[in-house]
């Protein structure tokens, strides 16, 4: 079920619950939320926080993807984006074919740092120009790793899936994501990295924490922690080791743990200390600042939003700050504001995550909830609020 024009979630919920025959109490006791929350989702009166879309799409059976209309075919193809995923998708489905004759891979170098080109890209919000290049890459690099196996092959292979995961999780094709992530996996076994394994599972632990499977995503965690810790003590490491424990205490703020959330900040905020801001290694963009800003997520996801929009304004974000996490956190900022009632702030936050990183924002969930959250709220509508409902397609 992909969104419609001038579809929202709460329609969506809606016409799932009738299709299965289901009133709106008997859907809110399977979802374990209140009656009244539904009906005012189902009105777009309020918008839907993750934590109830997962609850709600376990429910009704269907994956979260389904929920939030995801992808947004309307505003992709407006885009021209839609195009450029079948391509992607073929280039991860001949990764076990060997080497394909009629390929000439450039030197691995070159390889390498077209590689490094497109982890700094995405994080730049440019996932157009990604999508449209990587296919190519992924296929010299397949041929490259089959015609001469090495570690550095293999790993500049992983790589280029890790990629594919990010462009095609941004844009809301969870399925190819997860196939890419796959890849990655198969790839990093070969290169025989336990740091990158350690990634990998961190990362494949984000999907289930994106469909409401808290248990699974933290058993993921624990095994990413104890292959981190079979290899050899670096700064790599433990930046890697420290974003695991920011995604682990995303997943129990998002499962209502405070406790276990808190034990996660606190073991990230050690590591950070000593790793100083890592933006770049590995792309992860660890660190102190990243360590404050999953508070204000998680302290979202307890619902503690007051707390969240105080812990987001004392948030300063360094200048080499990647733009897509700095749209990010300007979605999820806006997110706890709207739900104090600070509207203006709320859609300021939301320009700001559009200008960070355009192509991101107008396809990340959380932007389009908090601006439904505000368009119920509001009475009056200046004409950029409108503008950017446009801009979104809502």
């Amino acid at each position: 079920m992909h969104s419609l024009p001038h579809d929202h979630t709460g329609a969506r919920i809606k016409r799932l619950r009738l299709s299965r025959h289901l009133t709106q109490t008997a859907l809110a006791e399977l979802a374990q939320i209140s009656p009244s929350l539904l009906t005012k989702v189902e009105r777009r009166e309020r918008p839907a926080t993750p934590y109830v879309i997962a609850a709600l799409a376990r429910a009704l059976r269907v994956d979260v993807a389904t929920v939030t209309g995801q992808p947004y075919t309307t505003e992709l193809r407006a885009d021209k984006l839609d195009v450029l995923i079948r391509p992607i998708r073929q280039a991860l489905d001949v990764y076990d074919l060997g080497a394909d004759p009629d390929i000439a891979p450039r030197p691995h170098q070159l390889l390498a740092d077209d590689a490094e080109a497109f982890l700094v890209a995405v994080r730049a919000g440019e996932i157009k120009q990604v999508a449209a290049q990587i296919p190519s890459v992924i296929l010299e690099a397949t041929t490259a790793a089959h015609t001469a196996p090495g570690r550095e092959r293999w790993l500049l292979l992983a790589s280029l899936y890790r990629t594919a995961y990010d462009v095609a999780s941004k844009l809301g094709y969870y399925d190819l994501a997860a196939l890419a992530l796959a890849r990655m996996d198969w790839a990093a076994e070969r290169g025989s990295d336990a740091v990158i394994g350690g990634m990998y599972r961190y990362m494949r632990a984000l999907t289930y924490l994106r469909d409401g499977e808290y248990r699974t995503g933290e058993r993921l965690v624990a095994v990413g922690l104890q292959t981190l810790a079979q290899a050899e003590a670096s700064r790599e490491r433990e930046v890697v080791t420290g974003q695991l424990h920011l995604g682990a205490a995303v997943m129990a703020g998002r499962s209502k743990d405070g406790s276990r959330a808190d034990g996660h900040l606190a073991e990230a905020e050690r590591i950070a200390a000593s790793t100083g801001e890592a933006v770049a290694v590995h792309w992860l963009a660890f660190g102190p600042t990243n360590v404050a800003v999953h508070r204000v997520s998680v302290l979202a996801e307890l619902d503690e939003y007051g707390q969240a929009a105080r812990a987001g304004r004392e948030v300063t974000i360094p200048q080499d700050w990647p733009a897509s996490r700095r749209s990010h956190h300007f979605a999820e900022l806006a997110r706890a504001q709207m739900w104090t009632g600070d509207l203006d702030a709320s859609f300021q936050n939301l320009l700001r995550a559009r200008k960070s990183a355009p192509q991101q924002a107008r396809y990340h969930p959380t932007v389009r909830e908090t601006y439904a959250g505000l368009e119920a709220a509001r009475r009056q509508l200046p004409d950029s609020f409108l503008s950017y409902g446009n801009w979104l397609g809502a």
